[in-house]
């Protein structure tokens, strides 16, 4: 075990013997930390904290620190973190309101620079957070998602897998798999086609995916009747999820991006060019 003699480490933690701990840091007594971790300097890890293998955390960092609620908890739960993380300088993770509950994030997942995970947050794999991405309490992420830059996510909500979110994005509802939010508009834009296919979905899953997305926003169906499509014509594959996913939201879907019916933008020709122009982009 490497601990640099400025490091505060109670003798109670349960640190495995290849744990390098920085100068500065402070490990408090009710903590875990699993074999090949690397702690860097200034780092604070307090108690109810579990932390897993192979998992680097960078200056600044405050894992399982208290809720940030008006009722902080006497006995709040734990916070749980997988395996192969990466979570950068002023990250902060906090721990569960109810004693017997969680805070989870999961495997080899990116936290840029001062990001947030409330309490009683679940984070999937292989995620993606930008810089001061944020989560609010009950918030649940999917598998490979990405969160951009300054997005904002209301509490209880869902990103699901494979979503991207677009940044300062504010997301106040549920955010489906595999769609792209844009951040200057909050609104859906469209599959996130780029993560697909880097994840490895063939053409025709992507093609069933589209199928689908067309069903849920632009097929101008009921909710029960989106539901039903959506249950009946994609009963397997990837496009499945979708079903999985909507027939269980509590809070609704992000609404998509579209033009009013007959909107055009009109170009300038040459001579208008030079002339005070009024346009209306829909947004």
């Amino acid at each position: 075990m490497k601990i640099h003699s400025s490091a505060v480490v109670d003798p109670a933690a349960v640190i495995c013997d290849d744990v390098e701990i920085g100068p500065l840091s402070v490990i408090e007594s009710d903590v875990v930390i699993a074999e090949g971790c690397r702690i860097l300097h200034r780092v604070v890890i307090k108690n109810g904290t579990t932390v897993g293998p192979g998992n680097t955390v960078c200056e600044g960092a405050v894992l399982g620190g208290l809720p940030q609620h008006v009722n902080v908890p006497e006995r709040p739960g734990r916070l749980v973190i997988g395996a192969g993380n990466m979570i950068r300088e002023n990250v902060t993770f906090h721990r569960a309101m109810a004693e017997d509950g969680e805070t989870v994030v999961g495997d080899n997942n990116l936290f840029m620079v001062n990001t947030h995970v409330a309490h009683d947050c679940r984070v999937g794999n292989h995620t993606i957070f930008a810089n001061n991405s944020m989560l609010a309490g009950h918030v649940t992420v999917g598998d490979r998602a990405y969160l951009s830059g300054a997005a904002a996510v209301h509490q209880f909500c869902r990103i699901g897998s494979l979503a991207m979110v677009g940044g300062q994005s504010h997301v106040n509802k549920d955010v489906p798999p595999f769609i792209t939010l844009d951040g200057l508009s909050s609104h859906v834009v469209g599959l996130n086609t780029i993560g697909l296919r880097r994840a490895g979905f063939a053409s025709d899953e992507i093609q069933r995916l589209k199928q689908a997305y067309r069903v849920i926003y632009r097929s101008g169906l009921c909710w029960n009747d989106v539901l039903q499509r959506l249950r009946d014509e994609f009963p397997e594959g990837a496009a499945s999820q979708f079903y999985q996913f909507l027939s269980t939201t509590t809070r609704g879907i992000m609404a998509e991006r579209r033009l009013p019916p007959g909107a055009v933008v009109r170009l300038p020709n040459e001579e208008e060019e030079s002339q005070p122009q009024l346009r209306s982009f829909a947004g």
